[in-house]
């Protein structure tokens, strides 16, 4: 076969360091543009970039090629970048290390949009913590909590 066809959906989330509520409400929808525009030239395709003062979740479409680690290396470092170089928060900012990928079945697109779409009304509800939790653990992620979101590791 001379071509290469592939549906693979990633949610991935990733948090401000030390889960700090820095992403303010004035400045959010900038850098959610910003970290769009970096997954679509890591090669991905960006569906929706949304995330609350501590935390961000993408979603994108990826192609068997591109590397996970490669999009969410580019997607962090240069939105950090943009966000320090803009001067918008009087500290320097910086994204957590690590973070959560998840992926979804064509089947599940709209359902996920909606639920990154929601991000604010849903953090009323539920804390990034408990949500991630869950997230793990209704993928069958195999977690040690002691170091969940430990920054110093």
């Amino acid at each position: 076969m001379p071509n290469t066809y592939s549906q693979i959906y990633i949610q991935a989330v990733f948090a401000v360091k030390y889960r700090n509520a820095v992403i303010a409400k004035e400045w959010r929808p900038r850098l959610m543009g910003v970290i769009g525009n970096m997954i679509n030239e890591a090669e991905a395709q960006t569906i929706l970039v949304n995330g609350v003062e501590d935390h961000v979740h993408c979603f994108f479409r990826m192609k068997p090629a591109v590397l996970l680690a490669d999009v969410m290396q580019i997607a962090k470092a240069r939105s950090s970048k943009w966000v320090n170089e803009s001067g918008l928060l009087p500290h320097r900012f910086e994204w957590q290390k690590g973070y959560g990928a998840f992926s979804y079945s064509h089947s599940q697109v709209e359902n996920v949009r909606r639920y990154i779409a929601n991000q604010e009304a849903h953090h009323h509800k539920q804390t990034f913590r408990a949500e991630y939790l869950d997230m793990l653990e209704k993928f069958g992620i195999d977690y040690d909590e002691a170091y969940i979101f430990n920054d110093l590791v």
